[in-house]
């Protein structure tokens, strides 16, 4: 039996789900939270710094978004192709992964922090630096699009796109000089296994350190 361990608002559990979801293999989901002792200690023991998510499939444990959404693709691959099978394309398609993850994901989530530290008097210098780097990346994937087409299915990029553009405009928004990403980010919403999550999460948009924008 398959199981996903993580929270229904964290990015990154989007990102295993969005992939498990286009696999429609049965599995159970784990919520890790003040309710679930038994999740949280078993997350706390299994990964190095006790983050999530984390997929079991029987005695397989997989942690990192990433690694998740490749150990699919062999163990459980479903209908969709999360990686070309052309070893070219299955190199732009990790690469721009770790675009969505390094500096779409990570800069949103600094601002964030920022917020989590202190909610009435974040550190300017954290803010600033944060949401300065995802103007940075927003440009460099705006011409990076320009050039370039996303799979129109599910993909290992599609999964780590959706949840960076979902969180990040919200905390920056994408502007009107990069028109392509805010379109890729409206495709995105409108998948189902994407829609999904933006649905199950609603109920903790109250926790969203900075707040959470009356929207999406």
């Amino acid at each position: 039996m398959l199981a996903l361990y993580g929270h229904p608002f964290s990015s990154y559990t989007w990102k295993a789900l969005i992939a498990l979801y286009a696999t429609e293999k049965d599995f159970e989901f784990r919520e890790v939270g003040p309710g679930y002792p038994n999740h949280a200690a078993f997350v706390d023991e299994t990964h190095p710094q006790g983050k999530f998510p984390i997929l079991r499939d029987d005695d397989t444990v997989i942690i990192e978004a990433t690694a998740i959404i490749e150990y699919l693709a062999v163990a459980h691959p479903g209908a969709t192709t999360f990686i070309p099978r052309d070893p070219q394309g299955a190199v732009r398609t990790r690469m721009i992964d770790r675009v969505f993850d390094n500096y779409v994901m990570t800069n949103m989530q600094r601002v964030v922090s920022a917020y989590i530290a202190n909610s009435n008097d974040p550190d300017p210098q954290e803010v600033e630096a944060g949401k300065r780097n995802l103007q940075r990346a927003y440009v460099w994937l705006e011409q990076w699009l320009s050039n370039n087409m996303l799979d129109q299915h599910v993909s290992l990029v599609t999964c780590a796109a959706a949840p960076s553009l979902f969180y990040a405009d919200w905390v920056e928004p994408i502007p009107a000089t990069t028109p392509r990403l805010a379109a890729l980010r409206a495709e995105l919403l409108d998948l189902p296994e994407v829609s999904r999550c933006v649905e199950d999460a609603r109920p903790y948009r109250s926790f969203f350190p900075p707040g959470a924008p009356d929207r999406d």
